[in-house]
C-alpha cells in the first residue's frame, strides 16, 4: 500500500484507468472533457457581463440574482445524484445526457421572454451543469492510471483559469457588438462538438453483468435534491431577499432540516442509495470532504471582496483590479501540474497539509497589509495564493480517486466536490454577514457620505454590502458601496471601512484554512489507501 519511501504507491490502478478507451483513443476524448468543462467554468463569468442588458432588455431586476444562484443550486444538489448514476449505469451515458440537457437549457435561455422564463432556463441548464462538472472529473481519473493523472488535472484546471480571464471579454464582446441572446448560444457549436467526440471516441467496456437488475434510489434522489435545494436558497437568499430571523428564512432553515431528516431515514433503507454511508465512514473521504469543503468557503474572500477591495482601497480601474484576482487562476494550475512531484516523495496528506498551511498564512498576512498599500502587494498575495491552493487540492483529489474502484469512483468524486459547492455557498453568507456587520459598525454615526443622500446611517447604507446570490457567489459585493466610490462622493472613512470589512472576511477566510489544516491532521490518514495492481 505504501512506497519505500513512506508515500503513495504510484503504480497504474487497474480500476477504470482507460477502461475501453485506449490511449490512441484519449486524445479526443480528453478534447472532449476539456470543452465540456469549459461550458461549465465559462458560464458565470460570462453571464455576468451581460447582466445590465439582460435586465434592460426583460426587466425583473429585483429576481436577476437568481440567474446566478438559480444555476448554482441545480448544479451543486444534482453532483451526488449524477455520481451515483455514474457508476451505476458508466460515464458516457451521464455525460451525454448532462451535455444534451445543458444545450437545451442554452437554446431556452436564448429565447427567454421574460425574467422569470430565464430563470427557469438556467435552472434547467444547471441541471446538466452537474452532470458535467462531476462526470468529467471523474473519467479524468478512469482514463489515467495514477502517476498520470496530474497531466488530465492540470489541463482541466487550465481550461478553469483561461475562462476566468477571458469570459468577461467574451461576454462583453457579444453584448456590445451583438446581443446577450448569443452569450447562451455560443454553448451550442462548443457543446456539440464536445458531445461528437465523446460519442465518437468514448468507449467503455460492457458493465459486469449483475445477479438483479440495478436499481436506482429515485426516492433518495428526490430527497436529496429537494433538501439541498431548500437549505442551499434558504443560505444564498438569508440576509439578502430577507432577513436571517426572519420567517421566511426560519421556513426555509426548518423545512431544510425536515427534509435532512427524511434523507437520512431513506438513504438508510435504499439498496443502492444516492449517498451511500461509506462516503463519510472511510476516513480519507471524509478528511477530504471537509477539507475542500473549507476551501470552497475560503475562496469566497478573493473572490468576491477582492475586486472591490482593489478599486475602492486601492484606487485602481475595473481592469487592474481584475488583473490582481486573475493572477491566482496562473500559478493554480501551475503549481497542481507540478504538485505530483512532491506527493510521490511525501505523500498526499503531506502535500494537502503543505498547501493549505502556506494559503493559511498568506490569508492571514493580507490583514497586515500596509494602508491604502500598493496593487503589486495584494497581487503578488494572490499569486502565492493561487500556488498554494493548487499544491492543496489537486493532491486530494486525485488522491481520493486512487482509493476507490471504477464502481465507487463516481460516487466518491461527486461528493468532494459537492462539499466544494457547499462551502462556497455558505461562505457567501457567512462573509456577507460579517462585511456587513463591520461596515455597519465602522459607519455607524460617522457622517460619511455613501453618495445615496443618507448620512450617518451606515447600516442602511450598506445593507446590501453582499447580494450572495449574486454572479460567483456574490459578484454583486460591495455594489452599492463601490457605486459611491466612483462617484466621488465617499468620504476617507468609507474607504476605511470598507479596508477593515474585507480584512475581517480575510480573517474568516484563514480560519477556515486552519480547520482544513486541522482536519487533515486529526482526520485524514497519513497514508492514503491507494489501490494498486
Amino acid at each position: 500500500m505504501d512506497g519505500a519511501d513512506g508515500a503513495e504507491s504510484t503504480r497504474p490502478v487497474t480500476h477504470g484507468a482507460g477502461r475501453g478507451t485506449g490511449p490512441d483513443r484519449r486524445g479526443p476524448v480528453v478534447a472532449a472533457l476539456m470543452l465540456a468543462m469549459a461550458l461549465a467554468a465559462l458560464d458565470a463569468t460570462i453571464v455576468s457581463t451581460a447582466v445590465p442588458q439582460i435586465v434592460g432588455d426583460l426587466g425583473g431586476f429585483s429576481l436577476f440574482s437568481w440567474l446566478f444562484s438559480g444555476y448554482l443550486l441545480a448544479v451543486t444538489v444534482t453532483l451526488p445524484v449524477y455520481g451515483k448514476l455514474s457508476d451505476t449505469f458508466g460515464r458516457k451515458p451521464v455525460l451525454v445526457a448532462g451535455a444534451a440537457l445543458f444545450l437545451l437549457g442554452s437554446l431556452l435561455c436564448a429565447l427567454a421572454w421574460n425574467m422569470g422564463a430565464l430563470i427557469a432556463f438556467r435552472v434547467l441548464q444547471g441541471l446538466g451543469g452537474g452532470a458535467l462538472q462531476g462526470t468529467v472529473q471523474t473519467l479524468a481519473a478512469d482514463l489515467y492510471p495514477l502517476q498520470e493523472r496530474p497531466k488530465i488535472q492540470a489541463r482541466l484546471s487550465t481550461v478553469w483559469a483561461v475562462s476566468a480571464v477571458t469570459g468577461p471579454g467574451i461576454g462583453g464582446l457579444l453584448v456590445a457588438y451583438a446581443d446577450w441572446r448569443w452569450i447562451f448560444l455560443v454553448n451550442l457549436p462548443v457543446g456539440a462538438l464536445a458531445l461528437w467526440l465523446i460519442v465518437r471516441h468514448l468507449h467503455e467496456p460492457a458493465r459486469e453483468r449483475r445477479t438483479a437488475r440495478a436499481r436506482v434510489d429515485w426516492a433518495g434522489a428526490l430527497a436529496v435534491f429537494a433538501c439541498g435545494g431548500v437549505l442551499l436558497a434558504a443560505l444564498v437568499q438569508g440576509g439578502v431577499a430577507w432577513p436571517w430571523l426572519s420567517a421566511p428564512s426560519l421556513a426555509l432553515f426548518g423545512a431544510g432540516l425536515a427534509l435532512l431528516a427524511a434523507v437520512v431515514v431513506i438513504e438508510r433503507r435504499a439498496v443502492e442509495p444516492i449517498i451511500p454511508g461509506w462516503v463519510w465512514r472511510r476516513r480519507t473521504i471524509a478528511a477530504v470532504n471537509l477539507a475542500l469543503g473549507a476551501l470552497g468557503v475560503l475562496m469566497v474572500a478573493p473572490a468576491v471582496f477582492l475586486p472591490t477591495y482593489a478599486q475602492s482601497v486601492l484606487g485602481l480601474a475595473p481592469v487592474a483590479a481584475g488583473f490582481v484576482l486573475s493572477v491566482w487562476t496562473l500559478s493554480w494550475p501551475v503549481s497542481a501540474a507540478l504538485s505530483q512531484h512532491v506527493y510521490r516523495r511525501i505523500g498526499f496528506r503531506n502535500t494537502a497539509v503543505l498547501g493549505i498551511g502556506a494559503a493559511a498564512l498568506l490569508l492571514f498576512a493580507f490583514p497586515f497589509l500596509p494602508y491604502p498599500g500598493e496593487a503589486w502587494q495584494p497581487a503578488l498575495l494572490m499569486l502565492l495564493l493561487g500556488a498554494a491552493l493548487g499544491l492543496f487540492q489537486l493532491p486530494l483529489i486525485v488522491g481520493v480517486q486512487s482509493t476507490v474502484g471504477w464502481s465507487e469512483r463516481g460516487t466518491a468524486t461527486a461528493s468532494i466536490l459537492f462539499c466544494r459547492q457547499t462551502g462556497q455557498t455558505l461562505g457567501a453568507a457567512a462573509f456577507g454577514a460579517i462585511a456587513n456587520g463591520v461596515l455597519a459598525a465602522r459607519l455607524s454615526g460617522t457622517g460619511a457620505d455613501l453618495g445615496n443622500g443618507e448620512h450617518g446611517n451606515g447600516a442602511h447604507s450598506t445593507g446590501e454590502f453582499v447580494e450572495a446570490g449574486a454572479g460567483e457567489h456574490g459578484a454583486g459585493a460591495l455594489d452599492s458601496v463601490t457605486r459611491a466610490l466612483d462617484s466621488g462622493a465617499a468620504h476617507e472613512p468609507v474607504r476605511r471601512a470598507i479596508a477593515d470589512a474585507v480584512h475581517a472576511v480575510y480573517w474568516g477566510a484563514a480560519g477556515a484554512a486552519a480547520l482544513a489544516f486541522l482536519v487533515l491532521l486529526v482526520v485524514a490518514p497519513r497514508r492514503f489507501p491507494v489501490l494498486k495492481d
